[in-house]
């Protein structure tokens, strides 16, 4: 595998005692890597399990690390506070003796507030510990599975990349068998305008060639060329690569287009123009899918 795309997804369930949960890992395109993490309240510390995690298997992409997490019904224990009951008869003592109230029942005492109290099975350290570490797990497992689900969209993406190159490549020859002639070409071009307005030709072959030769340096494209070749080359060892190259290849698109550019405005003709013109075509293709490159 050459490289990865930036775009997938991938789901893990789990559960442990009376938690279950399930992790929802998803990413897009970025220039750089951001990581975001939502969990359920109470469970802050996986953010670090979650950002750790991307960081060591990603190097650009915009990441959502989802966590829900839902505890059985049933796991809570719940128990009388009787601190706080007798607090509550005690109060009341006075105005039973003095008839003022009715004798309270056993439902009426549950309801007064802080008699009835929820014991969380997680208040337990070494059990809330063992739930972090199973929903840390799954996390990684969530984050793999992303990883993988990037790397088919980079299998994907393969054949269109060496597409594109080929598409530059086959531009750039056209566009060097047409530069041959740009020489010959301004020559007879200055040659004619000349003629229009010179009355006297005396010396006039002389003066064409100097000319000519001023505005066919100026003309030439060469140096383009042999940069825009040597571009190929660089896209090609990228897209061999065994490592993420879509930083650098974004780079190289910018080089591409600069060369690009240069050559459609030293252009002494209009094949050459139109050449030039889907050469950058090609180039913005591949600009746009390396975007897609982590």
């Amino acid at each position: 595998m050459a490289f990865s795309g930036m775009t997938g997804f991938a789901r893990e369930d789990g559960s442990h005692g009376a938690w279950s949960w399930s992790v929802e890992a998803r990413s897009v395109n970025g220039r750089n890597l951001d990581v975001r993490f939502r969990g359920p309240p109470g469970f802050d510390a996986l953010e670090r399990a979650a950002r750790e995690g991307a960081q060591g298997r990603f190097q650009r992409g915009q990441l959502t690390v989802g966590l829900q997490a839902k505890r059985a019904e049933g796991a809570a224990q719940v128990r009388v506070n009787t601190d706080q009951l007798d607090r509550y008869l005690a109060l009341s003592g006075d105005y039973l003796a003095k008839g003022k109230v009715a004798l309270p029942t056993l439902e009426g005492l549950l309801s007064l507030r802080g008699v009835l109290e929820t014991a969380d099975e997680t208040d337990d350290a070494d059990v809330r510990a063992e739930v972090e570490q199973a929903m840390a797990t799954s996390i990684e497992r969530a984050l793999d599975g992303l990883k993988a689900a990037r790397e088919e969209e980079g299998i994907a993406l393969s054949p269109i990349l060496h597409g594109i190159v080929e598409r530059i490549e086959t531009l750039v020859a056209a566009a060097e068998i047409e530069a041959a002639t740009q020489p010959a070409y301004v020559k007879e071009r200055f040659e004619k305008r000349l003629a229009e307005l010179l009355a006297d030709r005396a010396g006039l072959e002389e003066r064409i060639v100097q000319e000519a030769a001023v505005l066919a340096a100026k003309a030439d494209v060469r140096e383009e060329l042999d940069r825009l070749k040597t571009h190929i080359d660089a896209a090609r060892t990228l897209l061999g690569a065994d490592q993420a190259s879509g930083r650098r290849f974004d780079f190289l698109t910018q080089e591409f287009m600069r060369e690009a550019n240069t050559l459609c405005s030293k252009s002494a003709t209009a094949a050459l123009t139109a050449i030039g013109l889907e050469l950058k075509a090609a180039i913005e293709q591949l600009r746009e899918q390396v975007q897609n490159v982590e």
